[in-house]
């Protein structure tokens, strides 16, 4: 019989179950305080290359595996997760720039990421400037000799315009000739999600993604990732994210593991979804144009055609002029099926109207309002059936 008392005894047990356990779903380690069996692993293990354990905020059994995997969906050799996407963005902000460079964004990009670098890179001393993703030209009339890194974003956040990545890429290296620090291209490939293009294929230094998006599925979950083929541009993002304490939860990250078994169906469906909606939507009266790489006339269908394979479950619905913003808004709020909120990728349909004047610095050809669509995995007749029955509320 043991001498130490009961709550010692629970704390120190010294049962452990046998090894050899295997089962289809990881396991889920959840650790602040990693044990280490001597001083001399306490002083040696590293967790940088994955080969040991030393925090839980360095990583544990389960988000080293979930790293692994993301980095094979994204055709990468490196991963760093982050607590959602917007913080794998500005992740990979503090990570490359420092007071004096300059970070160029596309114009129709994530707004929070626009955002951080209005409101927390301006106040580091870290200028930025907006340019034409669908313009190389514009992209290379506006690099400095203080340009440090360049976001991409494929297609654009909201109207989905599908950019020309290779070209793009082309002019940020051959404007990174005989720099002692080359320019960094970070693309936001929350889209494609390694499923509709391979985004190293086209030339880019990092890619970015929401898990929360379609790697989760589920609308449960925030999370971000940053991956790349580089050893030393991991490195550096590594080492910002060990200094800035950042990391996922045992159980997120368990459950964008169990979501990445159906990614690539589910990302098949709600494409072919949201081709045929997007092709219906571009008929009906008072829709001026509808905004969807795949389709002919959209922004880069072109470049889509060439370097793409899926396309997402995203649309965009610009309206005629002569409809006013209320009843936008009442035709949003008509519907039924699809709910209003932010994000997508998720089971439920989505709609958000959008005033395109206050979100593009660049100037937008339509005067009239917009609204972006995002499909779930309800059945296409009912969110067809949901947006004809909402369609006249922007006649009356």
């Amino acid at each position: 019989m043991s001498r130490e008392r009961l709550s010692t005894q629970l704390i120190h047990h010294p049962y452990k179950p046998p090894e050899g356990f295997e089962a289809v779903a990881p396991g889920v380690h959840k650790a602040s305080t990693v044990i280490f069996p001597n001083v001399h692993a306490l002083r040696t293990y590293d967790w940088k290359d994955k080969s040991g354990y030393t925090y839980g905020l360095h990583g544990t059994p389960t988000t080293f595996t979930l790293e692994e995997r993301i980095s094979t969906l994204e055709g990468g050799t490196h991963c760093v997760l982050a607590p959602s996407g917007l913080a794998a963005v500005a992740l990979v902000d503090m990570a490359f720039l420092r007071t004096g460079d300059e970070l160029l964004i596309p114009d129709n990009a994530y707004g929070p990421g626009k955002t951080f670098a209005e409101g927390e890179l301006a106040a580091w001393g870290i200028p930025h400037r907006f340019y034409d993703p669908m313009s190389p030209a514009d992209l290379a009339a506006k690099i400095s000799p203080a340009t440090r890194l360049v976001w991409l974003e494929a297609p654009g956040s909201i109207t989905l315009e599908f950019p020309d990545i290779p070209a793009l890429v082309a002019v940020v290296r051959q404007a990174s000739e005989g720099r002692e620090r080359p320019i960094v291209t970070a693309l936001d490939n929350t889209w494609g999600a390694g499923i509709a293009f391979a985004a190293f294929d086209l030339g880019v230094d990092l890619s970015v993604q929401a898990l929360t998006k379609y790697p989760s599925g589920g609308a449960d979950v925030l999370m971000g990732s940053v991956v790349t083929r580089d050893e030393a541009l991991h490195r550096t993002v590594l080492l910002c994210h060990m200094r800035l304490g950042l990391g996922v939860a045992g159980n997120d990250a368990e459950l964008v593991l169990r979501g990445l078994p159906s990614i690539e169906l589910r990302y098949r469906a709600q494409d072919a979804a949201t081709r045929e909606l997007a092709h219906w939507m571009q008929g009906q009266p008072g829709v001026a144009q509808v905004f969807h790489p795949a389709l002919a006339g959209s922004p880069g269908h072109g470049t889509w055609q060439r370097d793409a394979r899926a396309a997402g479950c995203l649309f965009s619905a610009a309206f005629d002029a002569s409809i006013p913003q209320e009843r936008i808004d009442a035709f949003c709020d008509s519907l039924r099926v699809f709910k209003l909120g932010w994000s997508w990728a998720g089971p439920i349909s989505l709609c958000a109207p959008y005033r395109m004047s206050a979100i593009r610095t660049l100037g937008w050809p339509h005067a009239g309002g917009l609204v972006r669509f995002a499909i779930g995995l309800e059945h296409v007749e009912d969110l067809r059936a949901d947006l004809a029955q909402a369609l006249p509320r922007l006649q009356s």
